[in-house]
C-alpha cells in the first residue's frame, strides 16, 4: 500500500518548471502545492486567486512573496513572468475555457483540471486554442499516472487475466450541502458524472486501451431534493467495447462514499479498492492460483503528474494526458446525457487504435 514519499531535497528552482497555482481550494492548498514542494522538476512560482488577502496568506506558509500573489482581474500579469511557464488551472468547470485560453494567449503552457470543460464543443475549442498558440495542453488525471493503476492495465492487457469480458467500477459520495458550486449546472455542467464518475469512466479506457462503441445510460434526479434541483443525483451506464466487452459503471451524490474498479477475465480478475483516492490505493489479483497483493514505491499522485508535465515542457513532447484525451471523455458524457434523455442506446464513432488520444508515456518511479 503506497504512502507519502518521504520529502527529498528537490533541483534548485532554476532548474525545474515554474507553475502558477489558479484557485486556491482545498485541492490547491492541501495536495497540490505540497505535492509541487517536493516535486523533482516542477516548483509553485505563484498564486492566484479570488482574495488578496488569502492569497498572500497561503504565499507566507509556503515560502512565496507578496509578489507572487495574483487576483483574477490580474491574471494577465503572469505574461511578465518568465519564471512561470506552465498555468495550473484549478477552477470550476465553467471558468476552465476562460482561463485555458487567457494563459494560452500568454504563450503559457495549460495543465487543467478534469473535466476539461463542459462539454465536447467546450473542451475542443480549448484544444484548438492552445495548438494555435504553440503551448501543451495536460488534462488532469491524476490516475493515469500512479504505478497501481499502471499495474492494472498491464494486468488487463498483458494477459494476466486472460481475455477480458467485463468490467465493473463505483464511484460514488454523499454531497450534503446545497450550496456548493458542484450541484449548480452552470458552474459544473453536471452533477456526480463529470465529477466523480469521470474517474470511473476515465480509467476504464485506460486499464483497456480502447473506446466505447456504444453508451447506455439511466439517471436519477429526485424532485423533492433540494440539492439536485439543477443536476442529476445518480447515474448508471453501460459502456459497449469491441468483442462485447462490457463496462458497467455507477456513480452518485447520494451514498456513503466508495470507489472500486473491477475487471473479470477468463483466467482470472483484478480488484482495486480504494481505485481513486488521493493515496492508499490497493490492488489484488485472483486466478485459481490464489490472490496477490502487488506492492509500489513510495509516491505523490500529484508529484508524478507535475514531473511528467514538466518533463514535457522542457522536451516538447505531447503529455500522456493532452487536451484530447479530455475531449474524449466529454465526447462520451454528452453521450451519456443523451442515452439517459432519451432512454436508447447512443452509437459512437469507432476508433480501433489503442491509446488513441494520449501522448507520450511517463516515467514511474522505481522501487
Amino acid at each position: 500500500m503506497p504512502q507519502k514519499p518521504k520529502i527529498k531535497a528537490p533541483k534548485p528552482e532554476s532548474q525545474r518548471v515554474g507553475f502558477a497555482i489558479v484557485g486556491l481550494g482545498k485541492l490547491s492548498v492541501q495536495e497540490l502545492i505540497p505535492a509541487a514542494r517536493t516535486s523533482e522538476h516542477a516548483y509553485v512560482a505563484a498564486l492566484v486567486s479570488s482574495e488578496e488577502d488569502k492569497g498572500e496568506a497561503f504565499a507566507r506558509a509556503f515560502d512565496l512573496s507578496e509578489s507572487d500573489v495574483y487576483t483574477y482581474d490580474e491574471f494577465d500579469g503572469l505574461a511578465d513572468r518568465p519564471d512561470v511557464e506552465v498555468v495550473y488551472i484549478v477552477l470550476p468547470n465553467s471558468m476552465h475555457r476562460e482561463y485555458v485560453t487567457r494563459a494560452a494567449k500568454m504563450g503559457k503552457h495549460v495543465l487543467c483540471e478534469k473535466p476539461l470543460g463542459m462539454n465536447a464543443r467546450d473542451a475542443q475549442e480549448m484544444v484548438d486554442v492552445c495548438k494555435e498558440a504553440g503551448v501543451l495542453l495536460m488534462t488532469a488525471y491524476r490516475c493515469q499516472y500512479t504505478p497501481a493503476h499502471w499495474a492494472a492495465r498491464d494486468a488487463v492487457q498483458g494477459g494476466t487475466l486472460g481475455k477480458v469480458k467485463l468490467l465493473d467500477s463505483m464511484h460514488v459520495q454523499v454531497e450534503d450541502d446545497p450550496t456548493v458550486w458542484r450541484l449548480k449546472k452552470e458552474l459544473a455542467g453536471g452533477g456526480p458524472l463529470p465529477d466523480v464518475g469521470i474517474y470511473s469512466l476515465n480509467t476504464v479506457r485506460f486499464v483497456t486501451g480502447q473506446e466505447p462503441e456504444w453508451v447506455f445510460a439511466t439517471m436519477h434526479q429526485p424532485k423533492k431534493d433540494k440539492r439536485f434541483k439543477e443536476v442529476e443525483e445518480s447515474m448508471s451506464f453501460m459502456l459497449g467495447f469491441a468483442d462485447g466487452v462490457v463496462a458497467n459503471i455507477h456513480t452518485s451524490y447520494g451514498a456513503f462514499k466508495t470507489d472500486t474498479l473491477r475487471v473479470m477475465g477468463e483466467d482470472g480478475s483484478l480488484l482495486m479498492d480504494p481505485a481513486f483516492k488521493y493515496e492508499g490505493l490497493q490492488l489484488t489479483l485472483s486466478s485459481e492460483a490464489g490472490k496477490t497483493m502487488p506492492t509500489f514505491p513510495s509516491y505523490d499522485q500529484f508529484s508524478l503528474e507535475f514531473d511528467h508535465f514538466a518533463q514535457c515542457v522542457r522536451s516538447g513532447k505531447q503529455p500522456w494526458t493532452p487536451g484530447e484525451e479530455g475531449v474524449q471523455d466529454h465526447v462520451i458524457m454528452d453521450a451519456l446525457y443523451e442515452s439517459a434523455r432519451s432512454g436508447k442506446v447512443v452509437k459512437l464513432k469507432a476508433v480501433k487504435k489503442r491509446d488513441a488520444f494520449r501522448g507520450t508515456k511517463p516515467k514511474l518511479p522505481k522501487g
